[in-house]
């Protein structure tokens, strides 16, 4: 026990002194929820600090990302790779221990957390992939894949709308293997809890379908233990421990008050705060040998669980050969099929489609070819085109299921896409209407940040909604996307620039794509290789004379009027290259060789035709362009009228062009 204590204390020492170095960070949830962490981690978590990567690993998410400095003491102490020396440049530049846990930048962080609730989302992202994987691989005697998903969040977690929506679907679908602990200590930035949250947590989890258990003393690591252990005993629904904790607990000064919360404790405390907890060493980061002993234990243990893990997937293997390549398929990503994984045939390239329906019939291609293709909508598949036909609806009953009803549910649908695709192995997608990405956009940049390759499926892409009217025609969206660094948008005008993106999308391994596509029928273009269409941005319809008299740069339903319009102004002498540009961050990196091929400086008569906001065109048409885009909201009506009223035909973009092209002539532009 006295080792216990003391390691136990290590986390809140290294803690305290990462924060009081950095003169930043947040001590509270480090000293308080210390020995939760610590117990979970060395007793109850099967993981292997040796390799982060292993399949069968339990996951561990700190919801509460403030709460950084506990888990980079974790990481260091059981051996991860972090050391001293990383500790001691907490929140500096270029270290390996930032104000947030990062993935992909700190070995051992599980994901990408700092927006209080979206590591909870996350997370049942995670047992939403344990399961399905389970269902797909293990047989009689071989579960190969058998974890947990652990994750720890406070108050703020569960003040946030996105856990509430994340954990009602967890209880439906019975997510047994999904445990979340929840460091309740009844302290919020501004004071106490009950001033804005009175609710009973543990009810409103119960009525989610939980299984709901109580540590009434957070310190103490025999009752935390047990907790844990009935909480992985519940196989069939999901579990919620209550752990009571003190914030800063330690620190007499701070401990049970708002100020322990985001700001060092002050050089004197931390003084306090050795002597509280019988720390014998005086020095910041100073951490006895017994301490790192004992922790060695973890290492010990988990390199004995890998290798037993791998014999189990060795014997598997041998009795069923046949899973041998699926296997690869799903955790190697392998790109089996190359970049051609769909192709449409004549059929696409006939008469008018909605490019929401031909990706539909690209999705219900690629599942043919991609096995570990799952995912859903937020209850609008017959809309969106995104159920994948034959392949079963995930359920308590079903876990192959290979389509997910996420509800009306669009944050933490966004969330547990964010999931899915960090457990590994399987290649999500998502689907709403596109002006719905606003509420899904703080977890689609966190896909950015994280380089996860979701796939988003935002239909409905325009004032072509119709008759819905304003609230449900997106303007700004597609502004908002494109300003995202690392995050692919494509918006396509037809059947073959849809497939393209589609291969695109589950192609790419590191970032996250979105497919914006259309309600209304669009009709197809010129044929056009793939490899063009990949170029972002391609010449679609040349002029007929060898300096263009203009451009028009279109995307998406737009770009066939863009083509109606050029003809008519060829009729009056006047020549127009048509571009077409279904992904502006795919066209930008691009050699500057082929942009100007495409955008020739020289030519300044350009013109961007877009349904949606001109914010960002600028830097296409330049000083001297114009941009016939949407200037406000629109309104409810039949879509062909909206178009109409909103300047989007061919005749009204010919007159707006000559009227350009005159006016730069008149100032020699």
């Amino acid at each position: 026990m006295k080792n216990e204590r003391l390691a136990v204390n290590a986390i809140r020492i290294l803690s305290a002194d990462m924060i009081q170095k950095a003169n930043s960070g947040h001590p509270g949830m480090p000293l308080g929820a210390a020995s939760m962490t610590y117990e979970l981690w060395m007793n109850h978590m099967r993981h292997n600090p040796a390799n982060p990567k292993w399949i069968n690993r339990d996951r561990f998410v700190l919801s509460s990302g403030h709460a950084s400095a506990m888990l980079y003491s974790l990481l260091h102490l059981t051996g991860y790779g972090l050391t001293i020396e990383d500790l001691k440049q907490f929140r500096q530049m270029d270290s390996k221990t930032p104000g947030h846990p990062e993935y992909g930048h700190t070995q051992g962080v599980e994901a990408t957390t700092g927006p209080l609730g979206a590591g909870m989302g996350m997370a049942v992202g995670m047992a939403i992939a344990e399961a399905h994987l389970a269902a797909v691989f293990n047989k009689p005697g071989f579960p190969i894949i058998d974890h947990y998903t652990y994750v720890l969040g406070g108050d703020g977690c569960m003040m946030e709308g996105i856990s509430s929506e994340a954990f009602s679907l967890a209880g439906t679908l019975g997510l047994g293997k999904l445990i979340v602990l929840y460091d309740s200590n009844g302290i919020s930035i501004e004071g106490g809890t009950e001033i804005a949250f009175a609710e009973n947590v543990g009810m409103r989890m119960e009525a989610f379908g939980f299984q709901v258990l109580t540590v009434s003393d957070g310190n103490n690591l025999k009752e935390i233990g047990e907790a844990i252990e009935c909480a992985k005993k519940e196989c069939s629904r999901p579990s919620f421990i209550i752990v009571k904790t003190e914030i800063g607990y330690g620190c007499p000064e701070k401990q049970g008050s708002a100020k322990a919360h985001g700001e060092p404790l002050g050089t004197e405390n931390v003084q306090t705060l050795r002597k509280t907890l019988n720390w014998e060493r005086e020095f910041p980061f100073d951490i006895p040998k017994e301490v790192y002993e004992h922790y060695k234990r973890a290492g010990e243990e988990g390199a004995a669980l890998e290798q037993e893990w791998k014999n189990l997937l060795k014997a598997y293997i041998k009795k069923y050969p046949e899973m041998k390549g699926l296997w690869r398929q799903y955790f190697e990503m392998t790109p089996i099929v190359g970049s051609n994984v769909s192709d449409g045939g004549e059929e696409w390239e006939k008469g008018v489609l909605a490019t929401r329906a031909v990706s539909g019939l690209v999705l219900n291609q690629l599942k043919e070819k991609i096995p570990n293709l799952v995912g859903g909508s937020a209850d609008l598949s017959p809309s969106t085109k995104t159920y994948l036909i034959g392949e079963g609806d995930f359920s308590k009953g079903n876990y192959k299921g290979r389509n997910l009803h996420f509800g009306v549910r669009e944050i933490a649908m966004a969330a547990i896409g964010n999931g899915m695709a960090l457990h590994g192995g399987l290649r999500p997608y998502v689907s709403t209407f596109f002006v719905f990405s606003d509420y899904m956009k703080p977890m689609m940049r966190l896909a950015a940040l994280m380089k996860l390759p979701v796939i988003y499926v935002l239909t409905h892409d325009s004032i072509g909604v119709g008759e819905d009217g304003p609230t449900h025609q997106p303007i700004e969206q597609l502004a908002m996307l494109r300003s995202m660094p690392g995050f692919y948008v494509f918006r396509p005008a037809d059947a073959r620039e849809t497939e393209t993106a589609w291969n695109f999308a589950v192609t790419r391994n590191e970032a996250p794509t979105a497919l914006v596509l259309s309600r209304q029928n669009l009709p197809q273009l010129n044929p056009r290789k793939k490899e063009t269409i990949l170029r972002g941005g391609y010449i679609l319809i040349e002029s007929k004379k060898t300096t263009p008299d203009g451009i028009f740069i279109a995307t998406g339903s737009e770009v066939a009027l863009a083509v109606k319009a050029a003809e008519l102004l060829e009729k009056r002498g006047i020549s127009i290259r048509v571009v077409s540009m279904p992904c502006t961050e795919l066209f930008d990196e691009q050699p500057e060789e082929y942009r100007e091929s495409v955008l020739p400086r020289k030519i300044r008569n350009r013109m961007a035709i877009e349904a949606g906001s001109n914010f960002g065109w600028e830097k296409y048409v330049g000083l001297d362009g114009v941009c016939i885009t949407m200037h406000g909201f629109g309104t409810s009506a039949p879509a062909n009228q909206l178009f109409e009223k909103y300047g989007f035909t061919a005749k009204h973009i010919a007159e707006s062009a000559e009227d350009m092209i005159n006016k730069n002539a008149v100032y020699g532009r």
